[in-house]
């Protein structure tokens, strides 16, 4: 399998991980939302909690030019290690939640080279 459908597999793994664990509160689902042609995927909450409102990114994953790119990460331990386990190299995983700035402190890709190809 060649890396990018192996990228694809591994992210839908994680996701799809996540998604099993059902919040407390009874009106509010994980919804799994996948857009393979454009490497877009994510983790939602729904649902209501009576008058309140649910409705947010658990976790945003893209794959952009070869490197994992994860956008939003709201578990408690971060995905980013999942993914070195499942045997992703650093140097293909950015931490895009932080700021450019901070991405060369992270020991993770920076995704510069994919940023200046995009402009």
């Amino acid at each position: 399998m060649d890396k990018l459908n192996t990228y694809r597999q591994y992210v839908r793994q994680i996701l799809e991980k996540y998604a099993q664990f059902k919040p407390a509160i009874d009106n509010v689902d994980m919804e799994l939302l996948f857009d393979n042609e454009r490497d877009h995927y994510q983790l939602m909450t729904v649902g209501w909690n009576g008058y309140q409102r649910f409705h947010g990114s658990v976790l945003h994953v893209d794959i952009k030019n070869g490197q994992i790119w994860i956008q939003h990460d709201g578990t408690e331990g971060g995905i980013a290690g999942e993914f070195v386990e499942l045997g992703v190299p650093k140097e293909d995983i950015v931490l895009a939640f932080h700021a450019p700035y901070k991405r060369p402190y992270t020991g993770f890709a920076t995704g510069e080279s994919v940023e200046r190809q995009a402009a």
